[in-house]
């Protein structure tokens, strides 16, 4: 089964020419590409599934979905750390 995840959008940044954010996961980093929520703006919640933004949702929404997944033991995934490519700098 793919699941996305609930995040909140707490950077903006390019990625050889695509739009990127910095997803906190309740603590939790990570980078997503947003080019499928273009309307996308800092402080908003996106499902996040393989390192893509999918669609918004509500605050209330995103807690919901992130509770279900954490009832489920599903929520692995992102407590494991990124891969890093050789020289770049480790995230957060």
């Amino acid at each position: 089964m793919c699941l996305a995840i609930p995040g909140k959008i707490v950077a903006f940044h390019e990625r050889e020419g695509v739009k990127m954010g910095k997803i906190d996961y309740g603590g939790i980093t990570r980078d997503a590409c947003l080019e499928y929520v273009a309307d996308a703006s800092l402080g908003d919640y996106v499902m996040v599934h393989v390192g893509f933004a999918i669609s918004k949702v509500d605050e209330q929404e995103a807690a919901r979905t992130y509770q279900y997944l954490a009832e489920m033991d599903q929520l692995t995934e992102i407590e494991t750390p990124e891969p890093r490519i050789s020289g770049e700098e480790p995230k957060t």
